[in-house]
C-alpha cells in the first residue's frame, strides 16, 4: 500500500535578500533625484527699469568675478513700468538671497574721475550681487547703482547728504589737509529735495573721521574779491575739474563708524563751528535755505536745508559757534517779519531782506528737534512769574511797556499804581516761561530811554530805541550776582538809572559811620570821599540836631578801602581851591570837579603812633593833620572875637577860633574852636577857664596892647580836674581863682567909683591884695566889692581894720581953713586904689570870720595914721 508521508511545514522567513535590491535601486534614485532637482538651480526675478544691455541666456550674475547663475528669462511687468528679468542662480547662492541682497547692472563708464567696469568691455554687461542679511527672498529690485560699500574693500563707509550734487561725481576725492583720504563712490537722490552720497575713506585715514566732522563742498574755485585784491582758493586740480569735499575733525571726539551721516556745507565756513538742529513747521511760506535766525538783532545762525516730510516742513537750522551756548532746550524759535501799524513800521528792511526766524534763550540741554511757531510764544498764565517793583517816581512807563533782557523782550507790565503809603510808584509785571530763571533774587531793573545822548572829551554818543520805547517805555532786567532764582509775587527794585542801582549795591557792601561838623560844610547826598585824591565812598546824608546843634555827616566807604579807617584816620572837608603862598611860590590845589560842585571829604593818616578821630569832620587839612580838639565856647554877643583868632595859654597859641555865630536869643554867640594837638588833654579839664583878652587902656597904661592890631583873642587857663568836657562858658575877663591861703571879704560903697576888678589894696604903700569882683548889692543901695588878702599879709587885717579908697586926687576947700589936698602914689592916681590900716593886732578873738564884710570909705581918717600895732607874721 502505498505510503503517505507526512507533510512537512517550512516556517517562512522574514526577509528575504533579494529585496535589497529594489530598496537599494530606490535610495540611489531618490537621492539622484535629490541632486538633480538641488542643482537644477534657483529662480529669481529681479526688476529692471530697462532690459538695455541683457540677453537672455548671455548675461551672466557674478559675485567677486565668479559666476553664480545667469540669465533665463525677460518679460515686461504687469504694470509697464520695466522688465521682469529671471536668473537661474546655483543652487549654492541660496543662503545669499535675502532680503538685503543687492543686484546691479554692470556696464562699461568712462568719466573724468576715470573707467568703471572695465572688464565689462571684453566679458560683456553682467549683473553684480552683494549679499544681505534678512529673510530668504526670490524677489528683487535692481540698483540703479552700485552699491556704497563693495564686499572685500577695506575702510570706513560713512553717508554725506547735500541739496545739490553740484561738480561732486562718483570718483570724487575727499580730501583732509588737501591730502587725498577717500573718495565719493555713489550717490542717489534722497526725496524731492536732497541727495544722498556714499564716500569711502581709505583705511588708514578712516581715524580722521569722527563723529563731529564737518564736511564742505571744494569744487572748482572760490575766489573773494575786496578791496584790498582778489584771492583765489582751490584744494586741487583735480577738485577743479572732477569736483571734491573736505572735512575737519576735533582731536578729542569719538571715531566714527560704517553709515555715520554728514551734512556737506557749500563753504568752510558754513561748516566749521556751531551746532546743528532742525525745525519743524507746517509749511515754508517765508522760510527758505539762508533764512537768519536772529537773538537781539543779531545774526546768531540760519537755515541751511529745507525739506518737505509726512507733516509739513523740516528745516535744518545751524546757530554759529560763538552762540551754541544760547541753546537750550526751552528755547523757542518764531517767524517774524516787518510790523506794520499805526504806531509806524517795526523792523522796516524786512520788507525787502524778508522774514527772519526770530530766538529766545532758555534753560536746559538742548534738543534736537524744535518746533517754528508763526508768532511770539503766548505763554501759559500759569507758568509766569509775577513781580512787584518799587520805584520813586514813574520814569514815563506805562502798562503794556515791555520788559527787556538784553533788548530782548521777555515780559510785559500789567499794572501801574502808587503805593499805599503815596510815596511811590509800584509795578506789576509777568515774565514769560522760559525767562523765569533770568530772574535772580538780587535783580533789578532800570528804565530804557527812547533817546540817550552821553557827551564826553571822547565825543558824543547818540542813542535811540523803537516808537514803542518811545510811547510806552521799557524796563530792562539786571541780573545780579545771585544763584537764587526770584520767587513769584517777589518784591524787586526799579531804579532811575543804572548808577543809581550801583550805588544802592555799593552801599550794601560799604562800610558807613558818621561825622560830626559844626555845619553842612557845604555837602549833599553824593558829595565824594576821597583818599589821595581817588574816590573810596561817598556822602550818604547831612542831618542837623537841634539838641547839640551840630550836623552828623553820614558816608559810606566802599569795602575794599575799609582798612583805611584805623585809629590814626582823620576827615577833613575839602575847598575848591586851596592856596599856600610862600617866599618859595605859591601853591594852588584845586579840588576834582565832582567835589568841587558838590562839596567833597578827605581821608587822611596820621604817622602810625598818633590818633586821630573817625567821628569828627575838621575843617581843614592843617587842622586834622595837628590832630586838633574841637571844643565850643559861648561868649556873650558883645564881644569882638572872630574867626581865625588865636586862643593862648600865657601868650603862647594852642588852638584857633573857627567860627562865630550870633544864637537865637540875641545876648551871646557860639564860639566853635580848635585847641592843638597834644594841648587839648591840658585844657578841656572840666575847671578850665576861658576868658576874652582884648586891649584895655586907662590912666594905669594899655593891657593887652597886641590885639589893638591882632584883634581881641581868648586866654585859657588850665584846670585841675580829673573830668573832660568840650562845652565852656567864657568870661569877657579872667576869672581870678583864689587860693587856699587868701583871706577873702566884702566891702561895700555906694558906688563904684573907679574901682575895678584887679585894683589893689594897699597897706602902708604894698599891695596885699586885690579887688577880684564886684556887683550891685540885692538891694541896688550899693556896691559890693569881692577882695582878698594875699596869704603872707593875711595876719595884717582882721575885725579892726579900715578901708578907704585912694584912688585919683581929693581937694578939701574951706572957707576959712583954706584949701587941702590928699593924694597917694602916681599909680594909685592913674589906676586906683584902696587903702587899709589896722589898729590892734590879729589874734584868735578877732580874726576875720567868713562872709565878713567892711565899709569902703571915702577918705581916710586921721586917727588912723597913729595906729601902729606890733603885728607878728603867723606864717
Amino acid at each position: 500500500m502505498t505510503q503517505i508521508e507526512t507533510p512537512k511545514v517550512v516556517k517562512k522567513k522574514l526577509f528575504s535578500p533579494i529585496w535589497l535590491l529594489p530598496l537599494v535601486a530606490i535610495a540611489l534614485g531618490s537621492w539622484l533625484g535629490i541632486k538633480s532637482i538641488r542643482e537644477a538651480g534657483i529662480e529669481v526675478r529681479i526688476h529692471f527699469p530697462s532690459a538695455t544691455g541683457i540677453d537672455v541666456g548671455k548675461t551672466l550674475v557674478r559675485y567677486q568675478g565668479l559666476t553664480v547663475g545667469k540669465v533665463a528669462d525677460i518679460s515686461i511687468d504687469d504694470d509697464l513700468q520695466g522688465v521682469n528679468v529671471d536668473l537661474k542662480m546655483d543652487y549654492r547662492a541660496d543662503p545669499f538671497l535675502n532680503e538685503q541682497t543687492k543686484f546691479w547692472l554692470v556696464t562699461p563708464k568712462a568719466s573724468i574721475t576715470g573707467v568703471e567696469g572695465l572688464d565689462a568691455l571684453f566679458s560683456g554687461n553682467y549683473i553684480a550681487i552683494q549679499p544681505g542679511g534678512g529673510q530668504s527672498q526670490s524677489f528683487f529690485e535692481a540698483e540703479t547703482d552700485a552699491p556704497a560699500m563693495l564686499p572685500g574693500s577695506d575702510g570706513l563707509v560713512i553717508e554725506l547728504t547735500a541739496d545739490t550734487l553740484g561738480s561732486l561725481d562718483v570718483g570724487s576725492q575727499i580730501f583732509y589737509r588737501q591730502i587725498p583720504v577717500g573718495k565719493i563712490i555713489s550717490y542717489h537722490l534722497e526725496g524731492s529735495r536732497q541727495i544722498l552720497l556714499s564716500a569711502f575713506i581709505k583705511k588708514q585715514y578712516a581715524h580722521l573721521v569722527k563723529t563731529d566732522s564737518q564736511f564742505w563742498n571744494v569744487s572748482g574755485l572760490h575766489i573773494d574779491a575786496s578791496l584790498s585784491g582778489i584771492e583765489i582758493k582751490s584744494e586741487s586740480l583735480s577738485s577743479i575739474l572732477a569736483g571734491g569735499l573736505s572735512f575737519s575733525s576735533s582731536d578729542d571726539t569719538q571715531r566714527a563708524e560704517n553709515g555715520h551721516s554728514y551734512r556737506v556745507y557749500d563753504s568752510q565756513e558754513l561748516a566749521q563751528g556751531g551746532i546743528e538742529f532742525s525745525l519743524t513747521a507746517t509749511q515754508s511760506d517765508a522760510v527758505s535755505t539762508g533764512t537768519s535766525i536772529v537773538f537781539r538783532g543779531i545774526d546768531i545762525g540760519r537755515i541751511t536745508d529745507t525739506q518737505l516730510t509726512d507733516t509739513g516742513v523740516e528745516f535744518t537750522a545751524k546757530i554759529d559757534k560763538e552762540y551754541a551756548q544760547l541753546l537750550s532746550g526751552t528755547s523757542h524759535f518764531w517767524l517774524e517779519g516787518a510790523d506794520i501799524s499805526l504806531s509806524g513800521i517795526k523792523h522796516a528792511a524786512r520788507l525787502l531782506t524778508g522774514s527772519v526766524i526770530n530766538f529766545s534763550p532758555g534753560t536746559g540741554e538742548p534738543k534736537p528737534q524744535y518746533s517754528l511757531l508763526d508768532m511770539a510764544p503766548d505763554h501759559d498764565a500759569k507758568s509766569k512769574l509775577s513781580l512787584n517793583l518799587a520805584a520813586d517816581n514813574n520814569p514815563g512807563i506805562g502798562i503794556g511797556a515791555e520788559v527787556r533782557y538784553k533788548q530782548l523782550a521777555i515780559g510785559k507790565v500789567n499794572a501801574v499804581n502808587l503805593n499805599q503809603a503815596l510815596t511811590g510808584v509800584e509795578y506789576q509785571i509777568e515774565i514769560w516761561p522760559e525767562y523765569t530763571e533770568l530772574v535772580n533774587s538780587n535783580s533789578y531793573f532800570i528804565p530804557e530811554s527812547a533817546l540817550s545822548i552821553q557827551a564826553s572829551l571822547d565825543g558824543i554818543s547818540v542813542e535811540t530805541r523803537d516808537l514803542s520805547t518811545l510811547t510806552k517805555g521799557a524796563i530792562s532786567l539786571i541780573q545780579g550776582s545771585s544763584k537764587v532764582v526770584a520767587k513769584n509775587h517777589a518784591q524787586l527794585a526799579l531804579f532811575h538809572s543804572t548808577d543809581a542801582a550801583d550805588d544802592y549795591f555799593d552801599k550794601l557792601n560799604q562800610f558807613t559811620l558818621s561825622l560830626t561838623s559844626s555845619d553842612g560844610a557845604g555837602l549833599s547826598p553824593g558829595s565824594p570821599v576821597y583818599y589821595q585824591k581817588m574816590q573810596i565812598g561817598q556822602v550818604d546824608g547831612v542831618d542837623w540836631h537841634s539838641a547839640n546843634e551840630n550836623f552828623d555827616i553820614n558816608i559810606s566807604i566802599r569795602d575794599q578801602f575799609k582798612p583805611l579807617v584805623k585809629a590814626n584816620s582823620v576827615f577833613w572837608r575839602n575847598s575848591a581851591v586851596t592856596v599856600n603862598a610862600a617866599l618859595s611860590g605859591i601853591e594852588i590845589d584845586i579840588a576834582p570837579i565832582q567835589g568841587a560842585l558838590k562839596g567833597s571829604i578827605t581821608l587822611g593818616l596820621l604817622d602810625d603812633d598818633d590818633i586821630g578821630s573817625q567821628t569828627h569832620l575838621y575843617e581843614s587839612k592843617s587842622l586834622a593833620l595837628a590832630q586838633a580838639k574841637p571844643i565850643s565856647l559861648t561868649f556873650p554877643a558883645d564881644v569882638k572875637l572872630a574867626a581865625k583868632a588865636p586862643i593862648r595859654y600865657l601868650g603862647h597859641k594852642v588852638g584857633s577860633v573857627e567860627r562865630v555865630t550870633l544864637n537865637k536869643d540875641l545876648i551871646s554867640v557860639s564860639v566853635d574852636a580848635y585847641l592843638y594837638g597834644n594841648y587839648a588833654q591840658h585844657f578841656t579839664q572840666e575847671d578850665a577857664e576861658y576868658f576874652l583878652v582884648e586891649a584895655q587902656i586907662s590912666l594905669a597904661g594899655i593891657e593887652a596892647p597886641e590885639t589893638l592890631l591882632t584883634g581881641p583873642y581868648i586866654g585859657v587857663k588850665p584846670g585841675i580836674s580829673a573830668h573832660s568836657r568840650t562845652q565852656f562858658i567864657g568870661h569877657v575877663s579872667p576869672v581870678i581863682q583864689a587860693k587856699e591861703d587868701w583871706l577873702q571879704f566884702t566891702l561895700e560903697d555906694s558906688n563904684l567909683g573907679s574901682i575895678k576888678a584887679g585894683t589893689p589894696i594897699i597897706f602902708r604903700g604894698i599891695k596885699i591884695g586885690a579887688i577880684d569882683a564886684y556887683q550891685l548889692a540885692d538891694t541896688g543901695n550899693s556896691v559890693q566889692m569881692f577882695a582878698h588878702i594875699d596869704g603872707q599879709y593875711r595876719h595884717l587885717v582882721n575885725q579892726t581894720s579900715q578901708f578907704w579908697d585912694l584912688s585919683g586926687v581929693k581937694v578939701d576947700v574951706g572957707l576959712f581953713s583954706g584949701a587941702k589936698i590928699e593924694t597917694g602914689s602916681l599909680e594909685t592916681i592913674l589906676a586906683g586904689g584902696v587903702g587899709v590900716v589896722t589898729e590892734q593886732q590879729t589874734v584868735a578873738n578877732n580874726q576875720l570870720a567868713p562872709g565878713a564884710s567892711f565899709t569902703l570909705h571915702e577918705k581916710l581918717e586921721p586917727k588912723w595914721l597913729n595906729w601902729a600895732p606890733v603885728q607878728k607874721n603867723q606864717h
